[in-house]
């Protein structure tokens, strides 16, 4: 089984290089399974309808999101009816929306995604390993699902690595979001879950971590806000992680995906 996940998309220049790339990855690399993180996606806060749909129009199978989720008003509204739109699992009880779901692939198998939110350097939300192994018990990888998902968007590097020897054997993928930073780790753990700390962004580089370098400069060097944080609109950069999986659900190989924009490119080479 074939699974891509793409990093945080920010802003325009981050859902025209998805828009581009993506029918063409689906196409080219045979994949069964694509996970987009949108989370930043409408003006680098949040998500509306109409770019969710697009995302899923483009070849999404699914979308997670992270801490600025509900930054679009109308996200409280369409996400308790679009399914392929994944919150943190664990937000309080009540929160519209889901935070885990199971999809039937491509190639037929059922694929469990759970988006959880860290808690290090981060609103204090739930346990999120403990949100983790509920879901894990009630949905185990072999039966309850062919393959699982994780996104955890997280702040921290040390509760990623955490998080992933956490569930290492019981998962598919688990793969860190939110830093916009791609992370040289990619590996495949001893209990041959693939691992990454984070994706990285699908967004323009020449930037701070996706906004027009200006105004964080400013904040950083005079330390007052002079005016709202832009997406930066130069060319952007695709990045992700591809995964290969056994029959079992647990990984074979794993390599970054790094297309367009101003990182050096990166592509599974054993899908060219």
């Amino acid at each position: 089984m074939r699974l891509l996940f793409i990093g945080d998309v920010v802003g325009r220049s981050g859902r025209a290089i998805l828009a581009e790339q993506l029918p063409r990855l689906r196409l080219a690399w045979g994949l069964d399974f694509v996970v987009v993180n949108g989370e930043n996606a409408a003006g680098g806060f949040g998500i509306t309808e109409a770019i969710s749909d697009e995302f899923l129009a483009t070849g999404a199978d699914c979308v997670t999101l992270g801490n600025h989720a509900f930054d679009q008003r109308e996200a409280l509204v369409f996400i308790t009816r679009q399914p392929r739109l994944i919150r943190p699992v664990n937000y309080p009880r009540g929160t519209p929306g889901r935070g885990t779901n199971l999809f039937e692939a491509k190639n037929g198998a059922r694929v469990l995604v759970v988006n959880i939110l860290g808690r290090v350097f981060m609103d204090a939300l739930d346990d999120p390993f403990a949100a983790i192994e509920r879901e894990i018990e009630a949905c185990p990888l072999g039966m309850g699902c062919d393959a699982a998902v994780i996104d955890i968007h997280a702040e921290a590097s040390s509760e990623k690595q955490a998080f992933g020897h956490f569930v290492d054997g019981r998962v598919s993928l688990v793969v860190g979001t939110h830093t916009h930073v791609p992370t040289a780790d990619y590996q495949i753990l001893r209990g041959r879950t693939a691992y990454m700390t984070d994706a990285g962004m699908t967004g323009d580089y020449d930037s701070v971590i996706g906004m027009d370098k200006e105004e964080p400069v400013r904040r950083f060097t005079t330390k007052l806000p002079s005016t709202r944080f832009e997406p930066a609109l130069g060319d952007a950069t695709l990045c992700g992680v591809a995964v290969e999986l056994d029959d079992k659900g647990l990984a074979l190989q794993i390599a970054p995906v790094r297309i367009g924009g101003r990182l050096s490119e990166a592509r599974p080479e054993f899908w060219e």
